[in-house]
Parts: structure tokens; sequence; C-alpha cells
């Protein structure tokens, strides 16, 4: 299973994935521009907020960009500390580009292929970033972090165990089997689409009224 551990060096963070794990360009706009794959958000069933969050960096490929993954996000961001009442309400959708094994980005290794369990991970520690678990602190926070991030390593690199349940969600309005799984800081999904791997996470939005669109206009993601 290739994800962010593996991708470049790039982690999760409250906002999302990091762009390489460095500082994204002055124009946000510019990492998505480049990918070489199409970029997937909720449906025109969701009316409210939309916005970017963050792409994710792998290794340079000729005519790529480099870009592998990123999120969009759609109605509250998610917090980036603690919220005594947390009334947020969310959902972010991650596009994981189809990529076969590759060099890592330091050229020092081979990274696996990517699969729906990368999207997996990848929105299973997107949502652990986002929550902030009653009243801790920043450092037992980090600790609950650590522990919950590999659990949902682990779950991500078991689709077909337990942990999931199938979800069946339109995407460009097409029947789409996704696995699905809820726990108390929220949901977590992921799937296959045309091109791409997806995967979802949310709170405070229910999962099984959602679908997935490809995004032909990234506009409606940078207006306030």
């Amino acid at each position: 299973m290739d994800a962010t551990s593996q991708a470049g060096g790039a982690t999760a963070t409250a906002g999302g994935p990091v762009v390489g794990g460095q500082a994204g360009p002055a124009d946000p706009l510019l990492p998505y521009l480049s990918a070489d794959f199409p970029w997937y958000g909720l449906d025109e069933g969701w009316t409210g907020r939309r916005f970017l969050m963050q792409a994710g960096v792998g290794g340079r490929r000729a005519g790529a960009g480099g870009v592998d993954y990123g999120t969009l996000g759609h109605g509250d961001e998610p917090a980036k500390q603690f919220e005594p009442r947390d009334v947020r309400k969310f959902a972010v959708v991650v596009t994981v580009a189809r990529r076969d094994s590759r060099r890592s980005a330091d050229n020092t290794g081979t990274l696996e292929a990517t699969s729906a369990s990368s999207a997996a991970w990848l929105a299973g520690s997107g949502l652990l970033a986002a929550t902030w678990p009653g009243q801790l602190d920043r450092t037992l926070r980090q600790d609950w972090l650590e522990q919950q991030s590999a659990l949902a390593w682990d779950l991500a690199d078991d689709l077909a165990g337990p942990g999931w349940s199938t979800l069946s969600l339109p995407v460009n309005g097409l029947p789409q089997p996704f696995r699905y799984r809820e726990s108390e800081y929220g949901w977590v999904l992921a799937g296959e689409a045309p091109g791409v791997l997806l995967g979802a996470f949310g709170r405070g939005v229910s999962a099984y009224g959602i679908g997935f669109s490809t995004v032909p206009d990234l506009g409606g993601y940078t207006r306030p």
C-alpha cells in the first residue's frame, strides 16, 4: 500500500496532506493545475461552501508535475486547535492518482503502486488530523494521533476485513461500491473512480447522502 508516509516524505496535518512536507506555493491552485489526473469533489447535490486544502507531491516524473493526491473540502474547515464544543460539519474528498510502482522522490527506494488502500489511509489519517478528542493538550494529542494513525494504517491495509462495510454511492451519476466505516470521530470511505482512486472523510454530514463527480473548474473551490 502506497500512502503519504511513502510518497516523497509528505505527512498529514489538520489542514490535510502537506505538499511534499514543505510550504506550498503562493498560489494554492498551482499544484492542483499541474496534476496529470482529474480531481473529484462532491457533486451538485452539495450546495454549501467548497474550498481547497492541500495537494501531495511525490516523486517527480517528466511532464507530470509530481502531484500524486490532493484534498478538496466541503462545509466547515477542520479546526487547527481544540474547540470545547465542536459543531463543525464537513466532508473532504481525497483524489489519489493511479500510479504503478516507481522510484521514491530521493531515488533511494521503490514505492508501491497506489490502491484503494492508499486512499483509505489518506482519508483515515485526514479525519484523525481534523479531530480534537476530549480535553487533550497538544502533547497528549500527538501521542493519541500517532496511536490512532497506526490503527488507521492497519485498517486501510485490510479493506476486505470486518472493520469495513460496503456502501454504494454515485460517481458521475453512476453507482460505485465503496468501503465504509464509522467511528466516534466521523466516517471514512474509499473506492475507485474513472482514472483515479477516491477517499473521503467527514463528520456532521451523512455519507449516505453524498455523491462524487469530476471537477471541471476548480474556481468554485477558490471563491469565498
